[in-house]
């Protein structure tokens, strides 16, 4: 399976610290690139990595330092401790849909192709795009699309579904682009695309409800002076992550102890976001959206 290079890979292992020894998490597979740059890392250490789409398996590496666990990332913690891990020296995640899942058209992720509109990242799982778009009310497809594509005519949108819906189903990603049609700015129409289709494939894996757990999960199975490494796509899941490491919060309220007190137990270690060089985001159109963001645990 061909899956994109991988993104900040040396800023990303940098940003992790590694100890030869110690217990590491990718939480996003994907086409291994990151875990295989890990594994160089270690010696005595161990990785495990989590991916819930069944797809990721032909990528797998034969080390005996090296675990794939197949389920969401917001299982991290509960999965770990049947592997008698209860706590771990660094994290990384690289959100967002790998280039393969996109650029495999019966995926249903990409509006480029004339396919059945899917768009779950794990295939055996429960709804999948069809259903939400055929069984949500108005008023959800409208806020699904406020919430997850920031669209500002979010509910012309869901009107236009709605009557469409009336006289038959929306089955193929052409169906849900020939509904919308009247309503794609001419010279912003990728970007209008794109923000539909963000909007349904975050509520068909639940992503920032996943993201919203492994975060505090991984928090906690840090040790202290662990590392945090998180690379974002969009600013939805870049505001979450950004608020946590700063001020302990995904609301960035500013939470204080008894004292006044900061009450925050991740420190930043990249004021800045990284972002990709111009090179790479020449070679690899992936990065141009990249944020990195890298912290670390200490004593609260």
């Amino acid at each position: 399976m061909t899956y994109h290079s991988p993104v900040l890979l040396k800023e990303c292992i940098e940003g992790l610290n590694i100890n030869p020894d110690g217990i590491y998490i990718d939480v996003t597979f994907g086409g291994g690139g990151h875990s295989k740059e890990i594994l160089k890392k270690l010696k005595s250490g161990k990785l495990f990595s989590f991916d819930r789409d069944a797809d990721v398996l032909e990528n797998t590496p034969n080390d005996e330092r090296f675990k794939l666990i197949q389920t969401n990332y917001r299982n991290i913690k509960r999965f770990l401790r049947l592997e008698g891990v209860r706590k771990v020296d660094g994290i990384l995640a690289d959100l967002g849909v790998s280039s393969h899942q996109f650029d495999v058209p019966e995926r249903g992720f990409s509006f480029r192709f004339d396919s059945e509109i899917d768009m779950r990242m794990d295939s055996g799982s429960g709804k999948n795009a069809k259903d939400v778009l055929n069984n949500y009310t108005e008023s959800q497809l409208s806020d699904m699309f406020y919430k997850y594509g920031e669209l500002r005519n979010s509910r012309k949108a869901a009107h236009l579904i709605i009557e469409y819906r009336l006289e038959r189903e929306i089955l193929r990603t052409t169906d849900l682009i020939e509904v919308l049609e009247g309503i794609v700015p001419e010279k912003k129409r990728n970007q209008f695309l794109s923000q539909v289709f963000q909007s349904i494939r975050i509520e068909v894996n639940d992503e920032i409800e996943s993201l919203k757990q492994m975060l505090v999960d991984g928090v906690d199975l840090l040790n202290d002076g662990g590392r945090f490494v998180v690379m974002s796509y969009h600013s939805l899941e870049d505001r979450l992550v950004k608020n946590l490491f700063k001020r302990g919060s995904f609301s960035g309220d500013i939470e204080k102890d008894f004292f006044g007190n900061i009450i925050n137990n991740m420190k930043e270690i990249n004021r800045k976001v990284i972002i990709a060089s111009s090179e790479e985001q020449k070679e690899n159109n992936r990065s141009r959206s990249a944020k990195l963001r890298v912290a670390e645990k200490v004593e609260c």
